[in-house]
């Protein structure tokens, strides 16, 4: 986009807000930018060049994405909503839907069995791994039992066996709200943390807390809360910071919260912070020394390689993106890291209008974590960019891959 373009593109979008009435911080609320990023969008100073920017924009001044850009792709390309995307946790969502022990409260006992915790370690365990693994169906079915059991035994346990409850508990919803987010039902995944953090505390894992905090966040970017997202996360590392710990897991859920305030800094489009973020989780990286899966954040130099990669994506850095992706090897991280590294990789390729390139990424993360590509709005967007793109030179890959991510219409 020409400095004449933008200048052109600013004055429409200027015009077009102020025809509905809307002030420049109620336009960039509502699309989840910051005031700062629109006002240079409207002078011109700010390109918009990604389609997804570009459909943010349109939906939030209430207009046809063609008003905005007469070059657009048809209204048949629209981006498919969360409210359309296959949804494998309806039987999660019902668990968070009704008190998960009323009758203890009618009836109190004591009637849990310490033979039962090995079992129930195995079961957390159990939903950790078909988390990572974006097993979303199997996970639903184990929740629906799991989380009911381990409410009812914090309430009919013995003191002694109290805590370690808790901290099975908290691990549960943290691996709950995890899949939310991951299947654009934010507003579970608010929920799910939120009873993560208080079972952390029961538990007496304060870093437990920070994780549950960790799993907050992202369900406010998911929801496009920035500010409610930018706060939880930078009072947690301020409180992180001041206790200067420096044992591993206190350095993974810092490293980590770093890396969440970066994902809300692109989001809102400040690429300086952004960068200040990813740069203070390389510091917490190298005084970590090694990749590891404290509280499932599977934070290590590897990771915040993969966030940086994710972060240019977002910044539509495509260039940096790709070179930073060079030197990546997650072969020792989960198959759901692993798949959205390729995804983001697909991403800045089609930004680079390197089409072959991003659906081999794309093909390559599907056969790692099939689930994941299916759900991901960004990877059902990009698809859906890169079949119309191609129009009726799309290759049979790519229409199969459309149509096994329902991307098509």
């Amino acid at each position: 986009m020409s400095s004449e373009e933008r200048r052109v593109f600013g004055a429409r979008v200027a015009d077009l807000r102020k025809q509905k009435g809307m002030t420049q911080g109620e336009l960039a609320a509502a699309i989840g930018r910051t005031a700062s990023w629109l006002s240079q969008v409207e002078r011109g100073i700010q390109p918009v060049n990604r389609l997804d920017v570009l459909r943010l924009l349109a939906d939030g001044l209430g207009v046809p994405l063609q008003v905005l850009h007469p070059d657009a792709p048809p209204p048949a390309a629209a981006t498919p909503s969360p409210a359309s995307e296959t949804n494998d946790l309806d039987q999660a969502r019902l668990v968070l839907s009704a008190h998960p022990a009323l009758d203890v409260l009618l009836n109190p006992r004591q009637d849990f069995q310490p033979d039962d915790l090995p079992a129930l370690h195995a079961s957390v365990d159990g939903v950790w791994a078909l988390t990572h693994s974006a097993r979303f169906g199997e996970l639903s079915v184990e929740i629906g039992v799991l989380v009911p059991r381990l409410e009812l035994a914090c309430r009919t346990a013995s003191a002694e066996h109290v805590p370690e409850l808790h901290d099975l508990l908290a691990r549960t919803y943290q691996a709950l709200a995890a899949a939310f987010v991951r299947q654009h039902e934010a507003d579970a995944a608010w929920v799910a943390a939120d009873r993560a953090i208080r079972a952390a505390e029961f538990s007496g894992n304060p870093l437990s807390v920070f994780a549950g905090i960790y799993r907050l966040c992202h369900a406010f970017v998911r929801l496009k809360h920035l500010d409610q997202a930018e706060r939880a996360a930078a009072t947690a590392i301020t409180a992180l910071e001041n206790t200067r710990a420096g044992e591993p897991q206190h350095l993974s859920v810092l490293g980590s919260l770093h890396l969440v305030l970066a994902l809300v800094h692109a989001r809102s489009g400040d690429r300086s912070a952004a960068r200040q973020q990813i740069e203070a989780a390389r510091s917490v990286a190298r005084r970590l020394g090694e990749d590891r899966n404290d509280f499932n954040l599977e934070f290590g130099p590897t990771n915040v390689e993969i966030q940086a990669v994710s972060t240019a994506v977002e910044l539509g850095d495509a260039g940096e993106a790709l070179d930073l992706s060079r030197g990546i090897h997650a072969d020792g991280l989960s198959a759901e890291r692993q798949a959205r590294l390729l995804m983001d990789m697909g991403r800045a390729h089609a930004q680079r209008r390197q089409h072959a390139e991003a659906l081999d990424c794309l093909l390559h993360a599907e056969s790692l974590a099939p689930e994941m590509i299916r759900t991901h709005l960004a990877a059902r967007t990009v698809i859906r960019d890169l079949v119309l793109s191609a129009g009726r030179t799309a290759s049979d890959e790519l229409r199969g891959l459309a149509e096994r991510t329902d991307s098509l219409g």
